[in-house]
């Protein structure tokens, strides 16, 4: 290649990084890699067709347990719903890795696995996991907790295996799980502020019940995609004396700004930050957003006016996902930000009068700071910052572009740091 050309391919890289326009890249897609295995091609449709697919695919370590064609044909001859049979399934899919090495040097002989079926909170107690144990001349056999005395199935195979991150392992047979093979009823048959209620919110439900259209307009959503927040009880004691202050299309908005028109299962808010609309939004000249931020396992929602956590899931089936916080989200159009306390009174050595004690003759020289002692910051108080009108400002340095993608701008200048090592290189 001509000297001259060389830059052009970081220079092109450098555009790629900074232009934000490239979608998520995630380390594997399992439906491609079963795709080449046509033995797998029933349990691969049911995976795509229950959404279970996206869920593995944003998972960072994830061990898949496929059973083949035949072995499907049994499990489907049980005549399960769609989302029953996606328990199912989701009990073959272990959050960890266990490659053919790995199940065959088993510390112990045995361990026991947690699940993405346990992980979605469907599952109650332990009857999510999956009990992994190594036999006497190499066997390999698998079962779930809640097996019920039904025989264990046995490792066949390595499919697929990218270390540490994705093994695919063929097994003899479905897994059977009592607490999987539950009748599921569909998300779109779910009474939201009736599971709501029974699940520690329901002030909130009682509130979507009496206020207008608000349950309604909940339960409209459902079928295109629906991500409802709910304040526990007592978030919501505590509120209730100004909520009971504001107007009736005020209270309406306030409730309907605790759901959001698209479904997010809890993997997808645990890896991405940024600005979100909410029901409250549509039709409305307002903005009624607020920002969603991660903190590895912990999701926190915030606007302007206050900050709340996820602590729980009610319910996470697309397209319904339902989460607990611990505070009422409260929308700047609604509520004023909480003010800046005021400034410390002045003490004695810092007014100008000190210099005039009698007890000094003359007043004491003044006297540098120390070399290392850091200067007192302006924004050392979270309180005392400034907060932009722009919602995209609070992001945390991410910028929202649309379409579920944010650019971190200090990742995207980190590298485009590199990138211009690159071009200097060549």
């Amino acid at each position: 290649m001509h000297p001259l050309l060389r830059p052009s391919i970081p220079l092109l890289l450098l555009f790629l990084l900074l232009s934000g326009s490239a979608p998520p890249i995630y380390a594997f897609n399992i439906t491609r890699i079963l795709a080449q295995h046509p033995e797998f091609s029933t349990f691969n449709h049911y995976l795509s067709a229950s959404h279970l697919a996206g869920e593995i695919n944003r998972r960072k370590t994830v061990t898949i347990l496929a059973v083949s064609n035949s072995a499907m044909a049994d499990l489907l001859a049980k005549n399960l719903t769609l989302y029953t049979l996606k328990n199912v399934l989701a009990l073959h899919v272990l959050v960890d890795y266990f490659g053919a090495k790995q199940l065959h040097q088993l510390t112990g002989g045995t361990t026991l696995t947690s699940t993405l079926f346990q992980a979605t909170g469907s599952a109650p107690g332990t009857t999510g996991f999956v009990n992994i144990t190594l036999h006497r001349a190499g066997r390999v056999s698998f079962s779930a907790a809640d097996t019920s005395g039904h025989p264990p199935v046995s490792f066949v195979k390595s499919v697929k295996e990218i270390p540490y991150d994705l093994a695919v392992i063929q097994i003899s047979a479905p897994l059977f799980s009592p607490e999987a093979e539950a009748p599921t009823a569909a998300p779109t048959d779910v009474n939201i502020t009736s599971l709501m209620a029974k699940k520690g919110c329901k002030t909130f439900a009682d509130l979507l019940d009496s206020t207008g259209d608000a349950a309604a307009a909940f339960a409209a959503n459902v079928g295109s995609g629906l991500t409802a927040f709910c304040p526990i009880d007592q978030a919501m004691e505590a509120f209730l004396p100004r909520f009971k202050n504001l107007t009736a299309d005020e209270k309406l908005s306030m409730l309907l700004y605790h759901a959001v028109p698209i479904y997010y299962s809890i993997q997808l808010l645990k890896s991405n930050n940024g600005v979100i609309s909410t029901l409250a939004t549509d039709g409305r000249s307002k903005n009624y957003n607020f920002t969603v931020q991660n903190d590895g396992e912990v999701v926190t929602l915030r606007t302007k006016v206050t900050t709340a956590k996820i602590t729980g899931t009610l319910i996470d089936e697309d397209p319904l996902a339902v989460y607990t916080i611990d505070a009422v989200l409260e929308p700047r159009e609604l509520f004023k930000p909480v003010k800046a306390p005021a400034p410390a009174p002045e003490t004695v050595a810092d007014s100008p009068k000190a210099g005039n004690n009698k007890k000094h003759k003359h007043a004491p020289a003044p006297v540098a700071p120390a070399a290392d002692e850091p200067a007192a910051s302006p924004n050392d108080n979270p309180a005392d910052q400034k907060v932009a009108d722009d919602d995209s400002s609070a992001a945390g340095g991410r910028d929202y572009a649309g379409a579920g993608k944010w650019i971190t701008w200090p990742a995207a200048a980190a590298a485009a740091a590199m990138v211009a090592a690159l071009v200097l290189a060549y």
